[in-house]
């Protein structure tokens, strides 16, 4: 199974080698915990050579929170151009022939964003993911952050938004396995009274997906919990 680099050996270990393709991976974590920092780090990784972990192609991110910052990405991606020349070195790979494949000034132009404020445009933006990837196909990677955010509050009918989450599980699914592509969805997370303890567990879960999908929360302490 293809795998995309998170840059993190100990995260990457957890998951088998990195986020896989053809699968969604939610992650889940307090906020502050560094949830977009690693979405976007994910979204510039996917534009990185295979052999550095990468998968050679572009991002969509979708932003529910307005938690992308642009430069961040750009420093991120600047870094990342310079690891990839300290590994070509390493390789003894020809630098020359290597120049085009990823630029730190390309970078946010190979992340396709979307600003998304309701929970109607997130639906409908959802629905056309298919369509948008179908004319861009070089896109590997579909970032979430957060998906649940415009279902936590101001939802009166829980058995509707139940339903619209469930669907949506399963267009996501259907969509990286038919697209060949990652899918990534940063959630948030809650304190629950269980089995006797104080457990994290996710705010707004995406059920139809448990048995589908590799699930990932970060605690406070920095801890990864499967």
């Amino acid at each position: 199974m293809t795998r995309l680099t998170t840059s993190c050996a100990d995260l990457d270990d957890i998951l088998g080698g990195g986020i896989s393709c053809k699968q969604v991976t939610e992650i889940g974590g307090v906020p502050g915990i560094g949830k977009t920092q690693l979405g976007i780090q994910l979204a510039v990784n996917v534009q990185m050579p295979s052999f550095c972990g990468g998968l050679g192609g572009k991002a969509i991110y979708i932003d529910t929170e307005g938690s992308f910052m642009g430069e961040r990405a750009q420093e991120i991606a600047e870094a990342c151009v310079e690891d990839i020349s300290e590994y070509k070195r390493f390789l003894h790979k020809d630098s020359q022939a290597c120049q085009g494949e990823i630029q730190g000034k390309d970078v946010l132009q190979n992340i396709y964003f979307f600003r998304i404020c309701s929970y109607t445009e997130q639906i409908a933006l959802i629905n056309y993911l298919e369509e948008f990837i179908s004319d861009h196909k070089d896109v590997k990677i579909v970032i979430i952050d957060s998906v649940a955010f415009h279902f936590r509050q101001g939802f009166e009918d829980l058995a509707l938004r139940t339903r619209i989450l469930g669907e949506m599980a399963l267009k996501l699914v259907k969509l990286a396995k038919m697209c060949n592509l990652a899918v990534v969805l940063l959630n948030q997370v809650t304190t629950r009274y269980m089995e006797g303890s104080f457990q994290l567990s996710f705010s707004l879960e995406m059920n139809d997906m448990h048995t589908l999908t590799s699930h990932l929360t970060l605690d406070q302490q920095q801890h990864l919990i499967l």
